[in-house]
């Protein structure tokens, strides 16, 4: 399976192109909302979500049968920037699940700034 692919017409929220990539019965869930998806929810909630977005794979590991992702999701058109991991399930060259934590980017809480400890990693 083409992960680059797959993340690319994902972050372009083409709907005909992401389908592809999934079999019939697959689910994804969102664990930081508490939700679980049917492949044709999920490519509505990616594709129907406002604004257009971009995005770098950072990090990817291939195990056996899943694939780790770490990808750094932005908005082009406002200042918003995520990083989401996806752990992805593959059976026959068809992903069968995903398990997805997002995370919205940002400056470190203000009482560990307060305690003046870690570093920027860039």
């Amino acid at each position: 399976m083409d992960i680059q692919q797959f993340w690319k017409v994902t972050l372009q929220q083409d709907a005909v192109g992401m389908k592809e990539f999934f079999a019939s019965d697959a689910w994804i869930r969102w664990h930081n909302t508490n939700e679980h998806f049917t492949v044709d929810e999920f490519i509505q909630a990616n594709c129907e979500y406002p604004n257009q977005w971009d995005g770098k794979i950072e990090r990817m590991e291939k195990i056996d049968d899943f694939i780790i992702t770490v990808v750094h999701v932005f908005s082009i058109d406002q200042p918003l920037s995520f990083h989401v991991t996806s752990f992805i399930k593959v059976k026959d060259n068809k992903i069968v699940s995903i398990d997805e934590y997002w995370g919205e980017d940002g400056i470190a809480p203000h009482w560990r700034l307060d305690k003046r400890i870690g570093k920027a990693i860039s």
